[in-house]
C-alpha cells in the first residue's frame, strides 16, 4: 500500500519528506476495468480519494490482513503503540482493524487544518457512510470518536469480491429485509379501485421528478410519496408492494416497526437513519409493517416503549418527509392509526377481503398447471361457501398440493382442501 508506506517514512524522518507530503499527491488507481462491482460502487456514489481510502480500510481486515501489521510498531518513548495509528484488536481477529483516527493519521498526519477538514467530511459529508456500505460503529461512548471502527458487512465484501451486486441483509445494526416476488399483476386479484389507486404509485415513480424538477413543484410538495395500505392479512399488501417494487424496477425493503421498537429499543432512531441513508442512495421503495407500533393513537404515555416510541416517531416522520422515494405503511386497521398521521400521507388505500367472484379467481389461478382437480372439486362452490382472503386461500393450496406430493399424485382432492380450510380457521380462531 503505497500510501501509507510513503506517510510512515514521511512521519519518522520528521523532515522534508514530511513537510511536503500530499495526500492528494497519491490519487486512486484508476478504474481499469470499469464493469467490476468496485468500479460500480465508486462510480455509483462517486466516491473520492478519501472515501476510496475508508473503502480500502474497512476491507483489508477481511482481504489482506497483514498489510496493516506494521502499524502494531510500539513507540520507543511509550513503550506502546502510537496513539496516532488508531487501530481496535479484535477478540479473536489478531489483526489491526483501522479507525477513523488511522483514516485520519493517512490522509492528514500532524496537518491539524486537514485533520479537521477530515473529520468534519467524514461526519457529515461521505457518502459511502451514509449510504451503509462502510459503518463507522462506536463501542464506547464515552471516548472520542475517532476511535470508532471502520467496519463492512460481510455482503458487501462477498458484493465486491464476486461481483454480484450487494443487497444488505437483515441485522441488529440493520433491521430490514428485501422483498421480492415471482409473480406478476394478472395474479393480484383486487377490486378496481384498488388496482386504481395502485396506478397512482406508479405515476409518481414515473413523472415524479419531472412535476417536481420541470414544473418547478420542488418546494412545495414533499419529495416522496407515501401511501398506507390497510386491511385484514393476506389481502395483498406485501404483493403489491413487491409487484410496485418489480415494476419500478427497484428493491424493496420490509421494516418490521413493531419488532424495532419492542426488540431494539432506544436504538429505533439510529436504526432508522441507517436505513433512511442506504435507502436515499439505492432508490428502493421503503415497506414499514405494523405502523401502528409508531403511528397508532396514544391518550398516555403507560411505559418505556411508548415513551420511546412518542420520542422517535417524529423523528420517522420527519425521515419520511425527506425521502424523495416511495414509502409504504402497512396496518391491519386504519382505526389504529391517528388521524393526524393520516393527513401527512399522499394516499390511503384500502385491501378489502376478496368478495366471491374475487376468491373464484384467485382459487382459480392458485394452484399449478402441472395438476388437476378431482372431479368433486368445485371451485366455485368452495370460494362462495368460505369467507377467506387471498394469503388464507394460497395457504390452502400449499396444504393440499403437498398432500397430493405425499400420494405420490397430481391430483388435488376436495377432503384435503377442506381439510386445509379447517386448519387454517383453527388458527385463526374461527368456527367452520
Amino acid at each position: 500500500m503505497a500510501l501509507l508506506d510513503a506517510r510512515l517514512q514521511a512521519y519518522f524522518h520528521q523532515g522534508e519528506e514530511l513537510l511536503h507530503f500530499r495526500f492528494d499527491a497519491f490519487p486512486p488507481p484508476a478504474l481499469a476495468q470499469p464493469n467490476t462491482r468496485y468500479a460500480q460502487l465508486v462510480l455509483e456514489h462517486g466516491l473520492v480519494a478519501e472515501e476510496r481510502l475508508l473503502l480500502v480500510l474497512a476491507l483489508i481486515p477481511s482481504i489482506c490482513p497483514q498489510l496493516l501489521d506494521v502499524l502494531f510498531s510500539k513507540n520507543p518513548n511509550t513503550d506502546r503503540g502510537y496513539s496516532e495509528f488508531g487501530g481496535l484488536q479484535g477478540q479473536v481477529h489478531s489483526g489491526f482493524i483501522p479507525t477513523v483516527e488511522t483514516a485520519l493519521f493517512i490522509i492528514a498526519g500532524d496537518n491539524i487544518s486537514q485533520r479537521f477538514k477530515t473529520m468534519r467530511f467524514i461526519e457529515t459529508g461521505s457518502a459511502l457512510l451514509a449510504s451503509g456500505i462502510v459503518q463507522c460503529i462506536n463501542h464506547n461512548p464515552h471516548e472520542p470518536w475517532t476511535t470508532n471502527g471502520l467496519f463492512i458487512a460481510k455482503d458487501v465484501v462477498d458484493s465486491l469480491t464476486s461481483g454480484q451486486e450487494y443487497k444488505p441483509g437483515y441485522s441488529q445494526e440493520f433491521p430490514a429485509r428485501r422483498i421480492t416476488t415471482n409473480l406478476d399483476w394478472h395474479h393480484l386479484v383486487l377490486p378496481a379501485t384498488v388496482m386504481e389507486q395502485l396506478e397512482e404509485i406508479k405515476h409518481w415513480v414515473k413523472h415524479g421528478e419531472a412535476l417536481m424538477q420541470d414544473w418547478g413543484m420542488a418546494g412545495k410538495l414533499s419529495p416522496g410519496f407515501t401511501t398506507l395500505f390497510y386491511g385484514p392479512p393476506g389481502t395483498g399488501k406485501t404483493l403489491s408492494s413487491c409487484l410496485l417494487g418489480n415494476y419500478c424496477q427497484r428493491d424493496v425493503y420490509k421494516i418490521d416497526l413493531s419488532l424495532m421498537v419492542s426488540k431494539y429499543i432506544g436504538e429505533t432512531e439510529k436504526n432508522l437513519a441507517r436505513i433512511f441513508d442506504t435507502a436515499q442512495s439505492r432508490n428502493w421503495i421503503l415497506f414499514f409493517d405494523e405502523a401502528d407500533a409508531l403511528f397508532g393513537k396514544r391518550t398516555k404515555v403507560d411505559d418505556s416503549h411508548d415513551r420511546y416510541a412518542n420520542q422517535e416517531v417524529s423523528y420517522l416522520l420527519q425521515r419520511i418527509e425527506d425521502f424523495d422515494g416511495v414509502v409504504i405503511l402497512a396496518t391491519n386497521f386504519k382505526s389504529n392509526i391517528d388521524d393526524a398521521f393520516i393527513r401527512r400521507f399522499q394516499s390511503v388505500i384500502q385491501f378489502p377481503l376478496p368478495s366471491v367472484a374475487e376468491r373464484i379467481k384467485i382459487w382459480q389461478k392458485a394452484f399449478s398447471n402441472k395438476v388437476e382437480l378431482a372431479e368433486d372439486v368445485n371451485l366455485i362452490a368452495i370460494a362462495e361457501k368460505y369467507d377467506i382472503s387471498g394469503g388464507t386461500i394460497m395457504n390452502v393450496v400449499r396444504f393440499s398440493s403437498l398432500r397430493a406430493l405425499s400420494r405420490d399424485s397430481k391430483t388435488i382432492i376436495k377432503d384435503d382442501i377442506e381439510e386445509g380450510v379447517r386448519r387454517e380457521f383453527i388458527k385463526e380462531g374461527k368456527r367452520i
